[in-house]
């Protein structure tokens, strides 16, 4: 499996292993909330805290790309609140992303 991690602002590449892998590491940085995207905005349903597009940065974006099988792919999204609550977002790309708003998908799309 092909991994590309972009780190912002610094661009620093990381490899890993695995999404499990990625997970793992950025759990260690803090990232310990899971997110769902969710039409316009980002929920986590743990704190019920809804974060729209200007109430979060994308601290981190790791891919995964599958060899063969397109259920392979994947994206990780470090996501940093406003308020400094940190999680995580996993998703699909291409015809397997969850169906999100315009602004949000702007928001998460800023590697290409």
């Amino acid at each position: 499996m092909d991994v590309q991690c972009i780190l912002k602002p610094t661009l620093i590449m990381k490899t890993y292993e695995s999404l499990v892998d990625a997970i793992d590491d950025l759990k260690e940085e803090g990232f310990t909330h899971d997110f769902n995207a969710k039409g316009y905005c980002l929920e986590c349903i743990a704190l019920n805290l809804t974060l729209k597009p200007d109430d979060f940065e994308v601290v981190k974006v790791v891919r995964f790309e599958g060899m063969t099988d397109p259920d392979d792919q994947s994206v990780l999204y470090a996501i940093q609140a406003a308020d400094g609550t940190k999680g995580l977002l996993v998703n699909g790309y291409g015809l397997y992303s969850d169906p999100v708003s315009d602004k949000l998908m702007a928001k998460l799309n800023i590697v290409h």
